[in-house]
């Protein structure tokens, strides 16, 4: 979202869903998204029917690069200088929408100065990429307008993942692909109310809409509106906390619907943490890893005993209604979080989920404001919605920029954190797979979803299996600087020689034993999953 906002002014997907079946080009980068995305997978292969062309780059031969008209395997964390070079290979050759970038956009002659050495043989030596390949990938997202491009956490999980988005951005504005239908820059959400929980404030520096906590006017809207003075501090990101945690600056920690002892870097560490803490509440729907070591535990309701709404990765605000009565002691979230907040000394009586929206929506007019029960129906509305006579925004940025003109940064490729080196000589990423999803807090309890994969495992090049004398299911013992997993081994050509693939969704091999707490990207506070220093060592044999 940093980095969208930065080069537009909003920090959302600038497209629809459906407009991906119209692209003349549709550019994948960072994003597994047969696996991850699937519906948007769909409409992928709607347009190539139609006649779109496909590029895909990603670290491995993922599912999606079996149908483009080019994939390249790109080295890991070497995002920007891809990017860098794609551009290069445009202005050169003048494919670049010089009318677009004079009125539309600022910033051009200090990128395109920055971008002078990113010839292609400059390009290959940072990224692997020939050439020849660079040059069609250049070609094929410059020619073929609209271009939409699709990305997801493979390119913000990274120490320069601002920078990686905002590259991204660049390329789009370079040839005049935002604000126009069909074409764009398109985040592919994590989970399928992230959009939304950001939109309603759940970030520590913002308000409801991204109105800032630091704006007098904004906080003064706020606290009349809650009849309660509010701090001028932004509060703690994840990153923040957890230093808090150990040095006793953070002393209680209430955790709703996540699972930070899976999901958060450097197991041992946060573990450490954990046990600095007073006091633990974890209010989820089942056991998970980080409700096991709770002091309380609050059940919430499922999706089906539940209403409410959610905005999903095309800024869609959609409801969704109880279709059952919570079952045994569950509640709603919004009970349980009005029950706890009025038992503390402060009141909150709403009375209903639409209740809380109609106050949220009068509170974030540019955004939410022509939105209402009534008006969402079956399909929902698209923000902005400034009125309740505005349909909803299918893409954003048509006339201007939200931030009114586009903005081009001028980026230099910079190594990840951690480099591969001869005591860990092995990269290390980290994903998801089709069956399941995030910590598998839900989908491993599936016995539907589980035996499709019912343990974790490394993917490791044929290569590298042959020079360590390993065998499908032989057990690896994993280690980085901060801990050491064992885990089974997958040989595959999926991943490059000197790569290494560990989904993310098993307890039983977590991956962020491996993993960086101090390697994030310094605006966005993200951690650096995506890329890890390890060693491997053969256990036993299968």
């Amino acid at each position: 979202m940093v980095g969208l906002a930065a080069a537009f002014g909003s920090g959302a997907m600038t497209n629809s869903i459906a407009e991906i079946e119209d692209a003349g080009c549709i550019f994948v980068i960072g994003s597994n998204t047969t696996a991850c995305h699937p519906l948007v997978a769909r409409r992928i292969f709607k347009a190539k029917e139609k006649g779109a062309r496909l590029i895909v780059a990603d670290p491995r031969n993922i599912q999606l690069s079996r149908f483009a008209d080019l994939a390249v395997q790109h080295r890991l964390g070497s995002d920007v200088a891809l990017l860098n070079g794609m551009m290069h290979i445009i202005i050169t050759n003048g494919w670049h929408d010089t009318d677009y970038i004079e009125n539309r956009t600022e910033g051009f002659e200090e990128m395109a100065k920055v971008l002078e050495i990113y010839t292609p043989e400059y390009v290959q030596a940072i990224t692997g990429v020939s050439p020849s390949d660079l040059e069609k990938l250049a070609e094929l997202y410059a020619l073929n307008s609209p271009s939409s491009l699709l990305y997801a956490m493979g390119i913000t999980q990274h120490t320069t993942g601002v920078d990686n988005v905002k590259s991204c951005c660049n390329l789009a504005m370079l040839c005049g692909n935002v604000g126009v239908h069909g074409g764009g820059v398109n985040p592919l959400r994590g989970q399928n109310n992230v959009q939304g929980a950001c939109d309603m404030g759940g970030l520590p520096n913002v308000y409801t809409g991204y109105q800032p906590v630091a704006d007098p006017e904004a906080r003064k809207k706020f606290s009349k509106a809650w009849k309660t003075p509010l701090p001028e501090k932004p509060g703690l990101t994840i990153t923040d906390m957890v230093p808090a945690m150990l040095d006793g600056r953070l002393k209680g920690l209430y955790v709703i619907g996540e699972n930070p002892r899976l999901s958060d870097p450097d197991w041992n560490h946060l573990s450490q943490a954990m046990k600095e803490l007073e006091f633990l509440v974890v209010q989820e729907l089942f056991l998970s890893e980080t409700a096991q070591v709770a002091d309380v535990v609050l059940a919430g309701a499922s999706v089906a005993e539940k209403g409410g709404t959610f905005t999903n990765t095309e800024r869609r605000c959609m409801r969704i209604n109880e279709a059952i009565p919570p079952i045994g002691n569950t509640l709603p979230d919004w009970k349980i979080i009005s029950r706890l907040s009025s038992a503390m000394g402060y009141a909150m009586d709403y009375e209903s989920p639409e209740k809380i929206f109609n106050e949220m929506a009068s509170l974030t007019p540019k955004s939410y404001a022509g939105m209402t029960y009534d008006r969402l129906g079956i399909d929902g509305l698209q923000w902005p919605c400034p009125d309740q006579s505005h349909p909803g925004t299918p893409y954003l940025h048509k006339d201007t920029f939200a931030r009114g003109k586009g903005q081009f940064h001028a980026l230099s490729y910079q190594d990840p954190a951690e480099m591969p080196d001869e005591t860990y000589p092995y990269f290390l990423t980290t994903g998801r797979m089709f069956a399941h999803f995030h910590t598998g807090t839900m989908t491993r309890i599936s016995p539907h979803l589980d035996v499709e994969q019912i343990t974790g495992y490394v993917s490791i090049h044929p290569k590298d299996a042959r020079r360590l004398s390993v065998r499908d299911g032989d057990i690896l013992l994993m280690s980085s600087r901060r801990g050491e997993i064992e885990v089974p081994a997958r040989i595959t050509p999926s991943v490059s020689p000197g790569v290494l693939f560990l989904p993310i969704h098993f307890g039983e091999t977590p991956p962020n034993v491996l993993t960086d707490a101090e390697a994030f990207d310094p605006m966005a506070k993200i951690p650096e999953f995506k890329v890890s220093a390890v060693k491997i060592q053969k256990q036993t044999a299968c």
